[in-house]
């Protein structure tokens, strides 16, 4: 497993009874995880006074935020030499996956030792976590996802890490048909990065299922790659999916045109309580 574990403004403290407890820089979150499956403690009594804000699952579906202290309407967390803007949203999240700073730093170490211009295509990009990491070493990204409220997110991480100047195009669209005008219209890419959804709709109510279309995602993505490419990253947070499964795909479709390397892993958090590694998400690679 690849674990996040270079964070400084960002902590997963303790882990019980189906919710994990974190610090995004000085704001204390208890959010749920299904992962969680061990019931030694409940964490708001254990750590009552200094929890700030504490997201409560509805049993009808979806849930709310109960601010237990002030908490602002958006702070800043850093990386490395990355600036992320964190919020309270819907459904439990905040906008940033820390787990995710290991394919981060993945992406950065090959545009960095490429010694030449790469251009990235980052598909359901969400708030632009890998946006921001791929321009702060040089390269150029366009950046699509079908939500515009996450678009403008990622126009708020990139000025926050004084990357604004950089060459960065936004695009609310639906992935797949997207990429097939990218296709038709003979734009090449040097690195593709998508975080794919199980289930989801498109700017103009696609559907789409991870299931049945996500092979042939990748399949069209290939079309797009460069004569150089060098990096085909997949991520993935859908439950009961292999990380052999992302393997196998990249195998098929990327590795055996271009040849390189494919790895494929799981990701996680060290939680500091118990030295134990939280689960987060699978990930499969191909590089040149």
């Amino acid at each position: 497993m690849d674990v996040a574990n270079q964070w400084k403004d960002y902590t997963l403290i303790d882990c019980a009874h189906g919710e994990k407890l974190e610090r995004w820089k000085d704001k204390i979150l208890l959010r749920p995880d299904p992962q969680i499956i061990w019931d030694d403690r409940v964490l708001r009594d254990v750590y009552e006074g200094k929890i700030d804000a504490h997201y409560h699952r509805s049993s009808t579906g979806g849930g709310y935020w109960e601010n237990l202290k002030q908490v602002p309407s958006s702070w800043k967390v850093h990386y490395k030499n990355l600036t992320f803007c964190i919020k309270q949203m819907g459904f439990k999240h905040t906008g940033l996956f820390p787990e995710q700073a290991v394919n981060w730093d993945f992406m950065m170490e090959k545009i960095e030792q490429a010694h030449r211009p790469i251009r990235v295509l980052n598909l359901f990009a969400y708030t632009g976590g890998a946006s921001v990491a791929c321009l702060s070493k040089g390269a150029s990204v366009v950046h699509v996802d079908s939500s515009k409220g996450m678009v403008d997110w990622c126009r708020e991480n990139v000025k926050a890490s004084h990357l604004e100047n950089c060459p960065i195009r936004y695009i609310v669209d639906d992935v797949v048909k997207f990429v097939a005008r990218e296709i038709r219209r003979g734009n090449k890419y040097d690195a593709i990065i998508m975080d794919p959804p199980s289930y989801g709709r498109g700017a103009n109510k696609e559907v789409w299922n991870i299931e049945k279309d996500l092979g042939n995602l990748v399949k069209m993505c290939t079309q797009l790659l460069s004569d150089q490419p060098l990096f085909f990253l997949i991520n993935c947070y859908t439950t009961g999916m292999s990380p052999t499964v992302l393997s196998n795909l990249l195998k098929e479709f990327v590795e055996k045109k271009n040849h390189g390397i494919t790895t494929c892993g799981e990701i996680g958090l060290p939680i500091e309580k118990t030295q134990l590694i939280l689960p987060c998400g699978i990930y499969g690679r191909w590089s040149s």
